[in-house]
């Protein structure tokens, strides 16, 4: 069976796009610079300006990229201060199972592989809501705080038993629906899923709103419906990915078959409405130009203000290309290059005057780069990641688990505090003295390593993480 998204890529263009938005302004960058350095608000055009370092300049000019780093490094100390923040967390994607068939991504499995009938051959996996809670368990007593799970769209997941007889009744090619015998293992439900991991009093962030819409299909059932049964169920804050690029003309490009910009926000913001802490992402250095990158910021910040601050943090994603659709049929020749991951998130430090944390990806950028970033405006390392694969499958080279030795290593080295947090950043703890060091925060932490000194920092192996 083949994979509609290489259907998708091999009909694209590889010249370029017809764009309505287009960097383009009537700001200069000295006016966009100044707003910046005396913490206006800034808006679409400034935010263009910054992040191009001009419209009045072809590609990037480096002693302009120099003044938006020094300007975002300032502000990331006048709101955050010199304090790095991480957090133990373990990921546990429950299935790669997915038809979405999105063209910057490599994690997913075609479905059709899992069914109880099926002969081809696949390096997926699916857990049942036994094996999710045995995963969780198990990593309790090293001293997590968080589980992080994101996972593919299979079709027999469903929210609940009465999710399952709509959806029995629905036309299946419509709703993306199979019942769960026809599968060689049963997912569970989303709640039965949710129940399974939220164990021992550990967090649990999960449900993106592209999950959430696959558990509303075939319903007239609100998101608000929606989020409140899974927090019932244990869900403490749901991960804002499958945002990727929040203007619809660019999803039509990369992700056709995702929810649309608009349907994003809406189940943010009923997800916050229900009480559930946010975070938010973006994906980009694929087909967008600097014009959707901002449209983004914007978008998020103007979500910020209508959830009242529910959002903790905002991750930039670089987009990994190899072993892509978008890659493999030509339609992109890379990703953004390393001035552009640097201004990615200054600008997003900048803009966002309302999200006060904004996270280093080790994953993406690898942790010379990445300790770079603390520099031009982020503040949180993201965590210990005791399993990583979506990057992974995708060709990134950083997908390895991470010690809490390691984190406060490279944290001093550049002069900066190290602090372990808690997933809303409520919780905050100074780690101070010295090695070996072992997180506090988690339900049953009690400072010993996270992990054995034979574990250090080698690639954890099984289905592992999520983050676009």
């Amino acid at each position: 069976m083949a994979d509609s998204s290489e259907h998708a890529a091999a009909d694209l263009p590889t010249d370029g796009f017809d764009y309505e938005h287009v960097p383009e302004t009537d700001q200069s960058f000295e006016n966009a610079l100044a707003k910046a350095r005396n913490g206006e608000r800034l808006t679409v055009a400034d935010g263009i300006e910054l992040i191009t370092t001009g419209t009045d300049v072809d590609g990037i000019d480096q002693s302009r990229k120099e003044l938006v780093l020094e300007a975002a490094d300032r502000r990331r100390a006048e709101v955050v201060g010199d304090e790095v923040t991480f957090v133990a967390n373990l990921n546990n994607n429950v299935t790669t199972a997915c038809n979405t068939g999105c063209l910057f991504c490599n994690f997913k499995d075609t479905a059709h592989a899992f069914e109880a009938d099926s002969d081809v051959e696949h390096a997926g996996f699916t857990k049942t809501p036994e094996e999710s809670r045995e995963v969780v368990e198990s990593m309790l007593d090293r001293g997590i705080y968080e589980v992080t799970s994101v996972s593919g769209l299979h079709p027999a997941f469903a929210l609940n038993e009465e999710h399952h007889e709509v959806l029995r009744n629905s036309d299946w090619k419509e709703t993306n629906y199979k019942p769960p015998e026809q599968y060689s293992t049963d997912p569970g439900t989303y709640v039965e899923q949710m129940a399974a991991m939220s164990v021992g009093d550990v967090h649990l962030h999960s449900m993106t709103p592209e999950e959430a819409y696959h558990a509303r299909r075939g319903t007239d059932w609100s998101y608000e419906e929606i989020y409140g049964e899974l927090k019932a169920a244990g869900l403490d804050s749901v991960p804002g990915t499958a945002a990727e690029i929040l203007v619809d003309e660019v999803r039509d490009v990369i992700c056709p078959g995702k929810i649309r910009t608009d349907d994003w926000l809406t189940a943010m913001e009923a997800a916050a409405n229900v009480g559930l802490g946010l975070t938010a992402t973006i994906m980009y250095g694929h087909v967008e130009n600097e014009a959707h990158r901002v449209l983004h910021l914007d978008r998020v910040r103007d979500l910020q203000e209508r959830v009242d601050g529910a959002i903790t943090e905002f991750v930039p994603l670089s987009f990994i290309h190899q072993s892509t659709p978008l890659y493999e049929h030509g339609v992109v020749e890379g990703g953004a290059s390393t001035d552009e991951d640097e201004l990615m998130i200054a600008v997003s430090r900048l803009y966002l005057d309302n999200v006060d944390h904004v996270q280093s990806s080790w994953v993406k950028y690898g942790d010379e780069q990445g300790l770079k970033m603390l520099n031009c405006g982020a503040d949180d390392f993201m965590g210990t990641i005791l399993s990583e694969e979506i990057t992974k499958r995708a060709g990134g080279e950083y997908g390895e688990f991470r010690s809490f030795d390691q984190y406060v290593e490279m944290i001093r080295a550049i002069g900066r505090t190290p602090v372990e947090r808690s997933t809303d950043y409520e919780q905050r703890r100074v780690v101070d003295g010295e090695p070996p060091f072992g997180p506090e925060l988690g339900p049953r932490a009690d400072g010993t390593p996270l992990l054995r000194e034979d574990e250090g920092t080698r690639a954890s192996g099984d289905g592992l993480a999520a983050d676009d």
